[in-house]
């Protein structure tokens, strides 16, 4: 496990990036390939340094295939967008084996982790064909949109609303349609400094 594999959603890190083009038909819309890096850009590894200080919420997201064969993959760089519509933002690593299955996808699912499942977070950051052994899955009105993990406090259907490319990762935009909450705390783990962290609401004094 790595900051890679969770920040961007890969499975290994990548010491050079392979330029990505859209294939024909693609939802991607922007530049075709990453912009060459500027003069006054901080070095990758500083970047990468300084960002493993920002604490990021550890999600999985899911979605099926052609096939209709579930897929997902581990994501941390994911954020509300707006409240009216009700946007979410994911970005993927445009090397992931997911990736174009994900941007490709009508529908997908978004799953807020907490601190018991970290081993559900290390399996969806694992091997692709591995990923959706002995895991639960839930049925309810949304399941045939997209995978829903069962062992996951909240659950959020999106359709895909839009994907923009952003240098090396797309960024997949999703209109939430549905909530699905256990009825229990949802959350709090989280990616930080290269590792799992768990995070609870400050206590207040007074």
């Amino acid at each position: 496990m790595n900051a890679t594999s969770l920040l961007t959603a890969s499975t290994t890190p990548r010491s050079a990036r392979a330029a990505f083009a859209p294939r024909a038909g693609s939802p991607v819309t922007g530049a075709a390939a990453p912009a060459p890096a500027a003069s006054g850009d901080v070095a990758a590894d500083e970047f990468r340094s300084a960002m493993a200080s920002l604490a990021a919420p550890v999600t999985v997201v899911t979605c099926y295939d052609a096939t209709g064969t579930p897929r997902g993959l581990t994501a941390s760089a994911v954020s509300s967008l707006s409240l009216d519509p009700p946007l979410l933002l994911v970005c993927l690593d445009r090397n992931s084996r997911t990736h174009d299955v994900l941007v490709s996808a009508d529908s997908f699912a978004l799953h807020l982790l907490g601190p018991e499942n970290e081993a559900l977070a290390k399996r969806f950051a694992g091997p692709t064909d591995q990923r959706f052994t002995h895991v639960s899955l839930a049925s309810g009105p949304t399941s045939h949109q997209a995978p829903q993990l069962a062992d996951c406090a909240l659950r959020l259907t999106c359709t895909r609303y839009k994907v923009i490319e952003a240098g090396d990762h797309s960024i997949l935009v999703g209109r939430v349609t549905a909530s699905d909450c256990l009825g229990r705390p949802a959350g709090g783990l989280v990616w930080h400094h290269r590792g799992f962290a768990h995070a609870k609401p400050a206590e207040v004094t007074t």
